[in-house]
């Protein structure tokens, strides 16, 4: 007497119960929470840092617009500055951020929610897998439409006290500032945003399943994909602790934690450049400033633009010269990450070319993330002038091509050394247990 086979107990291929029948998906109400879920964390941690910054005493009951506009801008759309300051005035202004916190948070619960629904899969189909991204797609795309209409405002710009002043209660002038969003852009590249973020959560998460002819991913991308994750995350883990301490050791936790909720990863990521020996070029001019880590305040407010890198900024404060050293064993145990999710098999300049390119593509897409640029000007029958005491100026941009290079030699030496110290542990665990 044979034993039936859990084929033969279920039925023929193509009936309820089959395993030949495709599960159904994840279904719209699943997709609507994901987004939800997404918006909600990213609209808490924008209102908290903005709260925190003093931005609720803006005029006009501005405050839940910024909030939408600052969710924009940390998904990559585009924001258009005006101005309109009558005929007898001229104002200019212009704001180039990511808040690379708001765009983490929200990163993060889209891709836990995407991924939810099929952390129990052994496989999973690409029409099926497509089918649940495009609900998503379509429902973010809804979002991205109405925060996009939804962030407008203007304001109305102080004059300050003394010449101009006088002059604008003379003439009537009363200048103001606001910002629209560029809806076409934001749409794209809301979108673009969106599939990086899915298509990451794919690649990275060890348990999520892949359809078959992707499935050499597995082994070949994925390793290096989640290493890179754990290297981004780790960043941010160590900024918020040393924020923490600054906060709690020099005080000003009202600098501090406005970064924390919406700039934290503008920091930290840039020092992981920095760290790996890149070179980023900037300036600050008049109001505006960095409020934290004042060495890099101090290095970017000079006559001209300038270069930061590990050296400038040890040239203020000795201790900068921790980010190599935190480069050199963080991306050491990237290479090992890599080297221990691979094949037991896989060669070592295999393990260090797969970590070159991951890391490479990794500062790549943190030098186009973490650039900053903000200016705003205004003049009064041409006293202040659009340059002058009401103007400033603030940008910070990488040598991305320096970088990448750099990150590529690192990729190199730290995924064969990654790969020689998997395998010495790996054999060292061998003999114990043997």
């Amino acid at each position: 007497m044979s034993a039936r086979t859990p084929s033969a107990a279920a039925g023929p291929p193509g009936r309820p119960g089959s395993p030949g029948r495709t599960p159904a998906g994840p279904g719209w109400a699943q997709a609507l929470g994901t987004v939800l879920a997404g918006l909600v964390a990213m609209g808490a941690a924008a209102a908290l840092g903005l709260w925190a910054a003093g931005a609720a005493d803006l005029p006009d009951n501005a405050f839940p617009r910024v909030v939408v506009a600052t969710l924009v801008t940390a998904v990559g759309g585009a924001l258009e500055m005006s101005g309109d300051a009558g005929d007898l005035a001229a104002t200019d202004a212009g704001l180039t951020v990511m808040p690379l916190s708001v765009t983490l948070t929200g990163a993060l619960m889209i891709a836990r929610g995407f991924l939810r629904p099929l952390r129990h899969r052994a496989e999973v189909g690409a029409a099926e897998l497509a089918g649940w991204a495009g609900r998503i797609a379509v429902l973010w795309l809804l979002a991205l439409l109405g925060m996009s209409f939804a962030a407008r405002q203007t304001f109305e710009v102080s004059l300050g006290e003394g010449l101009l002043n006088d002059l604008g209660d003379l003439f009537g002038v009363a200048p103001r500032v606001g910002f629209t969003t560029d809806v076409p852009l934001t749409v794209l590249f809301g979108l673009l945003w969106l599939a990086g973020v899915l298509v990451l959560a794919l690649l990275a998460s060890p348990a999520a399943p892949l359809p078959g002819r992707l499935r050499g991913l597995r082994t070949s991308v994925r390793p290096a994909a989640y290493s890179m994750v754990a290297l981004l995350l780790a960043y941010v883990v160590i900024g918020v602790v040393v924020a923490l301490v600054v906060a709690g050791t020099r005080g000003h936790p009202a600098d501090t934690f406005p970064v924390l909720l919406l700039g934290l990863p503008n920091l930290a990521w840039p020092a992981l450049t920095i760290g790996l020996g890149a070179t980023w070029n900037g300036r600050v001019e008049g109001p505006f400033g960095l409020p934290m880590p004042q060495v890099l305040d101090k290095v970017l407010r000079t006559p001209d633009v300038s270069t930061v890198n590990v050296g400038t900024l040890a040239e203020r404060d000795g201790r900068m010269w921790w980010l190599l050293v935190a480069a050199a064993v963080l991306v050491l145990a990237a290479g090992f990450l890599v080297a221990s999710r691979s094949p037991v098999r896989s060669p070592a300049w295999l393990c260090a070319v797969r970590l070159a390119v991951a890391l490479a593509l990794t500062v790549l897409v943190i030098s186009l993330v973490g650039r900053i640029r903000a200016h705003y000007g205004l003049s009064v029958l041409g006293i202040g002038d659009l340059g002058g005491g009401l103007a400033g100026q603030l940008f910070l941009r990488p040598r991305w091509w320096g970088a990448v290079g750099l990150a590529l030699l690192w990729g190199l030496v730290a995924g064969f050394l990654g790969a020689l110290l998997a395998r010495w542990v790996g054999g060292r665990a061998g003999r114990a247990g043997s």
